[in-house]
């Protein structure tokens, strides 16, 4: 069995897409999820399964879609992803606070990020399938726009660091 980390897109943010986390961990355990656990209120839940991630991915996705009455997005990595994000990280001096992984489906285009509107302060770089935002000001303050988030879904990597382990302490 393998253990993933799943990441959903806009859900309990800003009013939208709202779940308990008890109800998510509910309906992941009656998806045969196992050692199902959640991690804040920003959908992030912790679990193992036999299933691949691309069937984990597709199952949770369905459930969540029919739960919510609209379609919800989720991105699934395993530990061993996740402490390679960790590893990755292109800004170690910066806060990790600061720092926002946005997790994506597919690998961006090595253009990606070429032409990208910086208005402020923050740094981009992307590495694998993630694109890792430095936001020195606060994402919050920024008016940096990333096609990609459209797409994908943001953590600090705080909140990566914290899935890490919870992931790896199985």
């Amino acid at each position: 069995m393998t253990v993933f980390a799943a990441f959903l897109r806009a859900v309990n943010v800003g009013g939208t897409g709202k779940i308990a986390m008890g109800d998510l961990k509910a309906l992941c355990e009656r998806l045969g999820f196992e050692e199902v656990r959640t991690y804040i209120q920003s959908g992030n839940v912790v679990f193992r399964s036999d299933r691949d991630a691309a069937s984990a991915k597709a199952l949770l996705a369905k459930a969540l879609t029919a739960r919510m009455n609209s379609p919800v997005e989720v991105h699934v990595r395993s530990a061993a992803q996740l402490r390679r994000t960790i590893a990755g990280n292109p800004f170690p001096q910066a806060p990790p606070n600061r720092v926002i992984v946005f997790f994506l489906d597919a690998t961006p285009e090595k253009d990606a990020i070429d032409g990208l509107r910086i208005p402020g302060n923050e740094a981009v770089r992307v590495v694998g399938r993630e694109i890792f935002v430095y936001y020195p000001d606060g994402q919050g303050r920024s008016k940096l726009r990333l096609p990609q988030a459209k797409t994908g879904t943001g953590r600090n990597l705080n909140t990566v660091a914290a899935l890490a382990e919870m992931a790896g302490g199985r």
